[in-house]
């Protein structure tokens, strides 16, 4: 891994630059009507997604020729590197087809010392609507516009406000609804906005108490969770076991409310306590 932690620090004006750019590009598509595309059944893909991509690619040869780099839509560029960089440029696809202003791009660097064992050691997200910079460095904290930042204080779920992410596709088979409806009823409030990546931003500087999700990708988490780590929070699978970028399940908290929305998972992964929404025929009425 580097040296130490400073190296890791070294990255990121560098990652920054890269991220603006990117974002800038993003901006410049935003501001056009798209033709919107469709990969699998209704994941929304644009071209600025790929032109994102196709940059953010190019910039990283330039500067690190010889790292590896695994990416939404390109896939792994393995070359046989102790450096992987795990690269989203643009998450919050849907909401930036639709025109609607949350979106991000994320970059992670991880330092592997071996095929099977890795650090992420570096990350950086841009907000490119807002022009928020949320960068971070291993043992180095995580800092917004420049700024140090930690996670919120909040001790209990229902003064809490957290987050929770819907896929694209297939919602059929996700049983989040559950846990939305349910965490919703316990907590002050529970918001879905579109970005997995601006979620895990979110917690790290204290706008949201915690956020859920199943089944994200490497690239939706790998700079986010290092943010709010890096911040004060935990992260892990909902069972409380240890977050790995395959985890597939992802609960961040500020700490505090972590065991509680742990025991309200499991209640609820075990049918217990579930209240039924009230029929709407009998609202009506």
């Amino acid at each position: 891994m580097p040296s130490n932690s400073s190296e890791a620090e070294s990255f990121l004006p560098a990652m920054a630059a890269i991220a603006r750019e990117a974002g800038a590009l993003l901006m410049d598509y935003f501001h056009q009507h798209l033709k919107i595309e469709y990969k699998g059944e209704a994941d929304l893909v644009t071209a600025a997604d790929r032109a994102a991509e196709k940059l953010i690619r190019e910039r990283i040869t330039q500067n690190w020729p010889d790292h590896d780099v695994l990416g939404e839509e390109q896939g792994l560029s393995d070359r046989g590197s102790d450096y992987r960089w795990y690269v989203d440029p643009l998450d919050g696809t849907t909401n930036f087809a639709h025109g609607f202003p949350v979106f991000c791009v994320s970059l992670a660097l991880e330092h592997r010392t071996s095929k099977l064992d890795g650090e992420r050691v570096a990350g950086v997200i841009y907000d490119p609507t807002r022009d928020e910079l949320f960068s971070v460095a291993k043992r180095k904290g995580a800092h917004f516009n420049g700024q140090a930042i930690h996670v919120s204080k909040i001790r209990s779920l229902q003064e809490s406000l957290v987050a929770t992410g819907f896929p694209s596709h297939k919602r059929h088979k996700n049983p989040n609804i559950y846990f939305y409806h349910q965490i919703t009823l316990r907590s002050h409030g529970v918001r879905r906005a579109g970005s997995a990546a601006l979620d895990l931003c979110n917690v790290a500087c204290g706008r949201f108490d915690g956020f859920w999700e199943f089944n994200l990708n490497p690239w939706d988490t790998a700079a986010g969770v290092l943010l709010v780590e890096e911040a004060g929070g935990k992260v892990t699978r909902f069972d409380g076991s240890p977050f790995e970028l395959n985890s597939r399940e992802t609960l961040a908290t500020n700490g505090l409310i972590h065991a509680e929305l742990m025991r309200e998972f499991a209640e609820i992964f075990a049918g217990r306590g579930l209240e039924t929404p009230p029929d709407p025929r009998e609202y009506k009425r």
